[in-house]
């Protein structure tokens, strides 16, 4: 597996933005139980997201929530129409009294042909209320869709945009540390163990500083790491642990300040560093 093409795949920070599937997650949650170099670059990547969202968090306006919702619901409710009002019912006709020499009093029209018409009119409008107050909350809940779409987005802009600084920031160092002529260039060649190894130094003996830059070095064993040792008048001492995107010649790596050496050496030892060198795994070697 690459791990590198997988760090800068992006994957990692979709992962903590949330927007991987679960099956995803657990792929990546896998990985980085299975490499530090993933681990590492995921808390850096949470810990740079959460420094970034603290730094550029803007709250919206007071109130505007409610002002939205309650903006949807005023056009919902104005959407409703008044009921009908009920078909008062016509006074009864007054008792015709018929005499014998009265002529035939013609009896009234019924009113159910009016009160049907009112009838099937309310219908229409009830009908029409919901088919409008269906389609004003469809818009409102597609609304809210693109809404968090548009706040996914931004999120992952905003995770992207700090991993470029973040690298830009390393580069601009690399860069001040390559140009800075204190600094003493020593080639660490590959020993018969690893012969085709190859690293170098940069150590700055008036600041004590020192760099590593590793040209090819091979994959450690699982559990495993490199570490850097200088040897002063044939002491070893301790200047820290490769990180494994380092291991795997991904720019250069600051590590522990140094006082006095007169060589430098890398041993493979336990993940997290041995406090002695293991001289059998002893990879590259040279003197300053």
């Amino acid at each position: 597996m690459d791990i590198q093409q997988y760090i800068e795949s992006g994957v990692l920070e979709q992962y903590a933005l949330g927007e991987l599937p679960e099956v995803e997650q657990a792929e990546v949650e896998r990985l980085a139980a299975t490499y530090p170099a993933i681990r590492q670059e995921l808390d850096s990547v949470q810990e740079a997201l959460s420094g970034y969202a603290a730094q550029y968090a803007q709250a919206p306006p007071a109130g505007m929530r409610e002002r939205v919702l309650s903006g949807w619901k005023a056009a919902i409710d104005a959407g409703v129409p008044e009921p009908a009002p009920a078909a008062e019912p016509e006074p009864a006709p007054a008792p015709v009294v018929r005499s014998i020499t009265s002529a035939p009093v013609a009896e009234p029209v019924a009113a159910a042909p009016r009160f049907n018409w009112l009838m099937a009119a309310s219908i229409a409008f009830l009908l029409l209320s919901v088919g409008v107050n269906f389609l004003l909350y469809s818009k409102w809940r597609n609304a809210e869709t693109s809404l968090a779409a548009v706040e996914s987005d931004r999120s992952l802009l905003a995770a992207s945009h700090m991993a470029v600084e973040k690298r830009l920031g390393e580069q601009s160092t690399e860069l001040s540390v390559l140009r800075n002529d204190e600094f003493r260039t020593v080639a660490l060649n590959g020993t018969p163990a690893a012969p085709s190894a190859r690293a170098k130094v940069l150590y700055n003996p008036n600041t004590r500083t020192v760099y590593v830059d590793v040209r090819s070095l091979p994959e450690p064993p699982a559990g495993k790491q490199y570490q850097l040792w200088a040897l002063d008048k044939g002491k070893p001492v301790d200047a820290g642990v490769l990180d494994y995107a380092t291991a795997a010649g991904e720019g250069l790596q600051h590590m522990k300040d140094i006082a006095s050496a007169q060589a430098f050496a890398m041993t493979v030892e336990d993940a997290g560093g041995s406090p002695t060198p293991t001289l059998s795994t002893m990879t590259v070697v040279g003197n300053i």
